[in-house]
């Protein structure tokens, strides 16, 4: 098992807002890939962070958005559509999305909308 499955969400989130923030993005906009990735609303995803919620906790009581497959590319060397643990892809689908962000792409592309 993965560290990271056990690890609580709410120790990464501030990393997640930093690294978009520094990019000149928001938490709002972050909050609104994170939404559209889990389907849970922002105060949702905070009782998450406020309960400790590990990642395998997180990923087990989410339901992913259907079109989670358009997500491809790589994090860390690793394409996402080729990891083949079913949490760990779903985790890092987070990180490719969180990227996608940070690195400046419209919010409707990292949202796979048309």
């Amino acid at each position: 098992m993965h560290r990271i499955f056990t690890t609580s969400v709410a120790s990464v989130f501030p990393h997640y807002v930093a690294k978009v923030e520094k990019k000149g993005r928001t938490r709002e906009e972050l909050d609104a890939v994170v939404t559209w990735l889990t389907g849970l609303s922002p105060v949702e995803v905070q009782q998450h962070l406020d309960a400790g919620t590990t990642f395998q906790e997180f990923f087990d009581a989410v339901e992913l958005n259907p079109d989670v497959s358009l997500i491809t590319g790589s994090v860390c060397g690793v394409k996402v559509q080729e990891v083949e643990d079913p949490l760990m892809r779903r985790i890092r689908y987070l990180d490719k999305l969180v990227d996608e962000l940070a690195k400046g792409r419209p919010l409707e592309k990292v949202l796979r909308s048309s």
